[in-house]
């Protein structure tokens, strides 16, 4: 009996060593878009978008905070790729959010531009401030003053604030700052939510714009929502320094 040289077997070898290589370069390759395509996007929270009130979530998040949000949470739309191309409509594997959630999305009328707020209303749900008090179907949330807010500004000059510990109807509960009295948002008139809409607030909430005020925050499409914000990978402050009690910290 005699056996094939092995010299003929060393293309094959070759050939599906390069084959292998290929693949692995490509996986390599597509990994991070993948994840963030699909997964995680990180976002920041820089200085410019406090000062055209895109976002208000202080103390949840600060001006510095780098964080992951997750694209899976409510499914995908056209919003959660890049570029956001008009592929398809509507979302696909959808889960609607929670009461509570902090997400990050876009609005129909600045679908270039990067939002983030909490969700307090669901569909058909009635809002209305009521004398700096958030309203649900008539009924006010759970709140009580905790201990002031210290923020450092890059000077050092301290300035306290007063903080208060609201609790929505489902339990989930958070810190929001009161930064005027008798501000502009403190009392509005009472709004219901559209069918497949959510109502955004800040945490911020009188230095910050209410879904209720058409002209800057509309009700939010459920279609324009990109994902939940979970955890923060990375905090400077306004010197520069490492907030390292933030890394890691979850966003809630």
């Amino acid at each position: 009996m005699t056996s094939a040289p092995s010299h003929a077997v060393r293309p094959l070898r070759a050939i599906a060593s390069l084959v292998l290589g290929v693949i692995l370069i490509l996986l390599f390759c597509t990994t991070p878009v993948l994840i963030r395509t699909f997964l995680f996007q990180p976002f920041s929270i820089p200085e410019v978008s406090l000062k055209q009130t895109l976002l208000a979530l202080k103390p949840t998040l600060l001006v510095g905070d780098y964080f992951f949000v997750s694209k899976f949470s409510y499914g995908y739309s056209r919003y959660s790729l890049p570029f956001s191309p008009p592929l398809f409509s509507g979302r696909i594997l959808a889960s609607e959010p929670q009461r509570g959630d902090v997400v990050v999305f876009r609005l129909p009328e600045a679908p270039s531009t990067n939002y983030v707020k909490r969700v307090v209303g669901l569909p058909g749900e009635h809002i209305q401030m009521i004398n700096g008090l958030l309203h649900i179907n008539g009924t006010p949330i759970q709140r009580e003053q905790i201990e002031d807010f210290i923020e450092t500004g890059e000077s050092g000059h301290e300035t306290r604030v007063r903080q208060w510990r609201e609790t929505l109807p489902n339990g989930v509960s958070y810190a929001t700052l009161d930064l005027v009295d008798s501000g502009y948002y403190e009392n509005t008139q009472n709004s219901v939510v559209p069918p497949g809409h959510y109502f955004m607030i800040g945490d911020s909430w009188d230095n910050t714009s209410y879904s209720v005020v058409r002209s800057q925050i509309d009700y939010v499409p459920f279609e324009n929502l990109i994902g939940r914000a979970q955890i923060i990978f990375w905090s400077i402050d306004p010197d520069g320094q490492i907030r390292f009690g933030r890394l890691g910290m979850t966003v809630k």
